[in-house]
């Protein structure tokens, strides 16, 4: 390879002036909040169309409300008939675990369905409440206010809360935030989920044995002491109907998950317990036998609510971290829940107008007698179970509820409690993702231990302890990754032009003198050391396990394609690297530098340091540059004269 072709292939690399300012700004805030580029859609487009895409783009019902039919709303009517099914039973029981007015729970499957039917960008999300943040918002608030002492009150803050949740939800949806949901990892969020339905379950004890007193507290440990300690309270008849409801719900599951055409009769089988307990309760007069029921569900819609909206400094900070905390959960169930059913689908849901959906409905919401709503997993697979199509379904579960609220509210007043328990415990059963904890186990040990220490952590601690350290855990491992970044060493694979992991591939090729390295993330302040020190230790293992001296290693090359960024003080690691480099006699080359990479090494003037010829594209050409290089020093020491003692 003569010179001449070595340096024409070198104009193959780009050296262009950094970029201004303003241009790379636009182009990392692009990436960073608008990865699917929805002004891509507009180009070539006229005015009038562009204000019809950003319509259907911003409000998704106008994507596909003009292209309805009767065959779809055939199965949109199914499908809101069979959730309004199972929204009935569920409201009011997760109202009772927020320790709210049952009728609230009603409430919240009629405005927010109606609003994220217009907003919402999923096909099979079926909105309503989840039992951990009813219980999470439960536990919040009633640390100042007590919801048996002050219901008024403690009612109010619910709302508040539900307000501050859709604030915050609606301002992340806009400002494109929704990489802080991302925080809240898969393994998180199955260890959160499995303690959290452990603690329910416990606490459902109180109304399946009939209990009157009872904790505040949700500790496994608090609540397992107030159950014993109140030994006198309980009542076989609560107990015996309680066990006879959940037998009942756990065979249509078995039935459902054995001929899943049969779904219905799983989506069906709350609202049969209900009906069931209050025939029960109202022929049998089953408060009078220690079995309460839910007392008095008044005709109507939904109250406006705006007024109750509390900001009184002694109890706005409790409705502030109750509407955080919870948000942030019902953000992370509801759009993981949404993907996870459009992925069935080869369909995509983005989460930052889910985000606006769920904030918008939360805000309308707490001006209307609701409570935080989302996205619930098991109200949505009976929802795409049961062929719903558009968002309409939710639409129409709203319609059905108003009928519901309207007519015949007061009926499902005999409700009692044990059945509403007996409902809470065998959702909350399907929670439980053993299976999943064990494929962690199986799969990555570390995330193993993140699970667990949600699960513990809200087990025996509280909800928001067990969130917090189990996010923290997964921050640790996540700056750990960028710390101490994946560096390897390369080979060439037999009969191909494939370079791979030595270590992963040991029949790789290596070439005498050269020291092929890959750097695979950004090289920075944290972990600058790192990469120094790991280089230096590459280069000892190479000359050690090298007896002969054409071993010594000669050329370093440093494959950057996965180093996309890097700041001043990882310039100033090349820096020294290099400098450190060039007192040894090796040389620093470097290969297919990112364009942000680029242009910091370029403004830096690090490029001037270690030359432009030493910047290659491909590994194929810097070996070959460094073997030509190797060749001609060789060739220039072999033809130095040789002295002899006698010439002396």
């Amino acid at each position: 390879m003569s010179e001449d072709s070595n340096r024409s292939s070198h104009q193959k690399v780009s050296f262009a002036a950094p970029r201004g300012f303003g241009t790379t700004l636009k182009s990392d805030l692009k990436e960073t909040f608008f990865p699917d580029d929805p002004l891509k859609r507009l180009e070539n487009v006229k005015a009038l169309g562009k204000v019809k895409k950003a319509l259907e783009y911003f409000v998704p019902i106008f994507e596909w409300l003009p292209k309805y039919n009767f065959r779809t709303l055939r199965y949109d009517l199914l499908a809101g008939l069979t959730i309004t099914s199972l929204a009935i039973p569920q409201g009011i029981s997760y109202a009772k675990l927020a320790q709210i007015p049952p009728i609230i729970g009603l409430y919240s499957s009629f405005v927010p369905p109606l609003i994220y039917a217009v907003l919402g960008d999923s096909k099979y999300l079926a909105v309503g409440n989840v039992a951990a943040c009813s219980l999470l918002i439960c536990q919040q608030i009633g640390e100042v206010v007590s919801p048996k002492n002050d219901p008024t009150l403690y009612l109010h803050l619910v709302f508040t809360a539900t307000f501050v949740t859709g604030v915050m939800q609606t301002l992340m949806g806009v400002l494109r935030l929704g990489i802080l949901v991302d925080f809240l990892s898969h393994s998180t969020i199955i260890g959160f989920m499995g303690g959290t339905a452990i603690i329910i379950c416990l606490q459902q004890l109180k109304g399946i044995l009939g209990l009157q007193n009872f904790t505040t507290k949700t500790d496994v440990v608090a609540v397992l002491i107030s159950v014993f300690e109140h030994k006198k309270e309980w009542h076989w008849q609560s107990a015996v109907a309680g066990i006879v409801f959940l037998i009942f719900l756990q065979i249509t599951k078995f039935i459902k998950d054995k001929k899943p055409k049969l779904f219905w009769v799983s989506a069906m089988s709350p609202l049969v317990v209900v009906v069931v307990g209050c025939v029960y309760a109202y022929f049998g007069h089953a408060d009078k036998h220690g079995i309460p029921i839910v007392g008095d569900l008044e005709k109507g819609i939904n109250p406006l609510s705006i007024h109750y909206l509390t900001f009184d400094k002694r109890y706005f900070p409790a409705a502030l971290k109750a509407g955080c905390i919870t948000g942030l959960i019902a953000l992370a169930e509801g759009i993981a829940v949404g993907r996870s059913f459009a992925i069935m689908r080869n369909e995509q849901v983005d989460g930052n107008k889910e985000m606006i959906a769920y904030g918008i409905m939360n805000i309308m919401g707490s001006f209307t007698s609701c409570y935080l709503t989302t996205g619930p997993f098991s109200k949505t697979a009976v929802n795409y179970s049961a062929g719903a199509k558009t968002a309409m379904s939710n639409a129409v579960m709203s319609l059905f509820m108003v009928l519901v609220l309207l007519l015949m509210a007061p009926l499902f007043s005999y409700t009692p409690l044990v059945a509403l328990s007996a409902i809470i415990v065998s959702a909350m059963l399907g929670l439980i993702k053993y299976e999943e904890a064990f494929e962690l186990f199986k799969v990555d040990k570390f995330d193993f231990c993140v699970c667990m220490t949600a699960f513990i952590g809200v087990v025996f601690l509280s909800m928001k302890m067990g969130l917090i350290l189990s996010v923290g855990l997964s921050l640790v491992r996540a700056l750990l990754y960028v710390a101490r970044p994946g560096t390897c060493k390369l080979g060439k694979l037999p009969d191909s032009v494939l370079y791979r992991d030595l270590e992963q591939y040991p029949d790789g090729t290596k070439h005498s003198g050269i020291l092929v390295l890959q750097i695979g993330s950004p090289i920075y302040y944290a972990n600058g050391n790192y990469v120094r020190e790991r280089i230096w230790r590459w280069i000892r293992d190479e000359q050690s396990s090298t007896a002969d001296s054409e071993g010594d290693v000669e050329h370093v090359l440093l494959e950057l394609s996965g180093v996309i960024t890097i700041d001043m003080a990882g310039i100033e690691t090349l820096s020294e690297i290099n400098k450190t480099l060039s007192g040894k006699g090796i040389k620093l080359g470097l290969i297919n530098p990112r364009i942000k990479v680029m242009e910091k090494m370029t403004a830096s003037h690090f490029l001037d340091k270690i030359g432009k010829e030493n910047v290659f594209l491909s590994i194929d050409e810097a070996i070959e540059t460094c073997r030509f290089s190797l060749q001609l020093s060789r060739e220039r020491n072999d033809s130095l004269p040789q002295h002899s003692g006698d010439a002396v």
